[in-house]
């Protein structure tokens, strides 16, 4: 099956989308740095990468005539500052909105299924109007704005597209489904929350549902208070062990009274992630690729670390190149340090070969905008899955024909 990445950047949803078996015919990317990355790891043949088609520049200024016929997969996150809930939230108008231009591509491409990731503001309250205007432009990207029309006019006539029943009949419209998703929850070291837009080409027929979560905080709870599984595998002794807070007590001991242990597995937490890692400033860390300490870090309102114990805080682009206190982790004794460009690629599930080009804040800019590799195959993968079992099903009722003709 083949696949166009919009908006790659470092790589992380094409990665995962690679992984979940797709070919890439084309991987588009407009900073310079994110696309050293990639090539970078292109030159170094690192698998799957090796063969991505990179193109440098704008999306809207790509030949999608180069591109082969019968894309099964659109993917992509459209930049976010617009709807970024660190951002000035313009959105409207805002020419960073990308939008736009993506609805435009898939117009044009008509893949089989497309997805599209991107922050958690997009799903604010004063957002609602723009998310739906969104969702209707990629359930009916046939339904081109005109010149000159504001965008209120345009939503009235998707709008009414929608509620005519199928009487205008067009030929391309999606079934949409978007959802809101925590990254802890399928096995990502990270609590991160992004809408997932997932869509299926109407006349494909598919009915499809986000996947379920594979990992919950109740089963982290467990394996911590009252298992104590947690606190055995990484060999910390009960003197060492941090206090159950009065907050969660009653939490565990619900867990602790129910019939039946939580199905999921435990979150993944910045421990579990990093257990394997050395100190970026031991003479072992200096062999692993991007793994170098960073200095100054220090703790401010509303910016105090990763605790280890629990899976990472969002890893943030920063406004203006500079990271936030979200980047950083808590130790053991209280302190602070930077999470290294190796350690962030963990709890962003990249693979230890993959190396990252530019500065430290260049680094953690790509991957503070990057879909975590195991997220995205996940999704990749159930997309993937439906558009197989859609593709045997045509097969065996055209076989069916044959036999009836014959």
């Amino acid at each position: 099956m083949k696949a166009v990445e919009l908006f790659a950047g470092a790589g992380g949803l094409a990665l995962g989308v690679s992984l979940a078996g797709f070919q890439s015919a084309a991987v588009v990317e407009w900073n310079r740095w994110a696309c050293d990355t990639v090539r970078e790891n292109k030159r170094r043949q690192f698998p799957l990468v090796a063969d991505w088609p990179l193109w440098e520049g704008d999306i809207r200024q790509f030949d999608w005539e180069s591109v082969p016929q019968g894309i099964d997969l659109v993917a992509g996150g459209p930049p976010c500052q617009p709807f970024s809930m660190g951002g000035q939230h313009k959105a409207f108008g805002d020419k960073r909105d990308m939008f736009p231009a993506t609805v435009e591509v898939i117009r044009r491409l008509q893949p089989k299924a497309f997805i599209i990731e991107n922050v958690k503001g997009l799903t604010r309250s004063s957002f609602a109007n723009y998310y739906q205007y969104i969702l209707l432009q990629l359930e009916f990207p046939e339904v081109i704005r005109r010149s000159g029309e504001t965008w209120p006019d345009h939503f009235r006539r998707l709008q009414e597209e929608k509620t005519s029943g199928g009487a205008h009949a067009r030929s391309l419209s999606y079934q949409v489904v978007p959802t809101l998703v925590n990254a802890a929850d399928y096995g990502v070291p990270q609590r991160r929350e992004r809408v997932f837009i997932v869509g299926f080409r109407a006349d494909l027929g598919v009915e499809w549902s986000f996947p379920r979560p594979t990992h919950s905080y109740d089963a982290l709870l467990r394996a911590q208070w009252i298992t104590g599984e947690y606190w055995e595998r990484h060999k910390m002794p009960r003197q060492n062990r941090p206090e159950l807070s009065a907050r969660l007590m009653t939490r565990v001991r619900r867990l602790d009274s129910a019939l039946l242990p939580p199905e999921e597995k435990p979150w993944q937490t910045v421990r579990d992630a990093l257990a394997d890692v050395p100190d970026p400033r031991a003479e072992s860390g200096h062999q692993m690729l991007n793994h170098h300490f960073q200095d100054g870090a220090r703790v401010y309102p509303g910016h105090t670390g990763s605790p280890l114990d629990m899976p990472a805080k969002t890893l943030k682009a920063g406004d203006h190149g500079v990271p936030g206190g979200e980047n950083m982790m808590v130790r053991d004794d209280g302190s602070v340090r930077y999470f290294t460009v190796r350690e962030s690629a963990r709890l962003q599930t990249f693979p230890d070969g993959y190396l990252f080009h530019g500065s430290w804040t260049e680094t953690m800019r790509q991957l503070g905008n990057a879909v975590p590799v195991a997220l995205g195959r996940i999704v990749a993968a159930s997309v993937a899955e439906q558009l197989a079992a859609r593709e045997i099903e045509r097969l065996a009722e055209q076989r069916s024909v044959v036999r009836k003709q014959a």
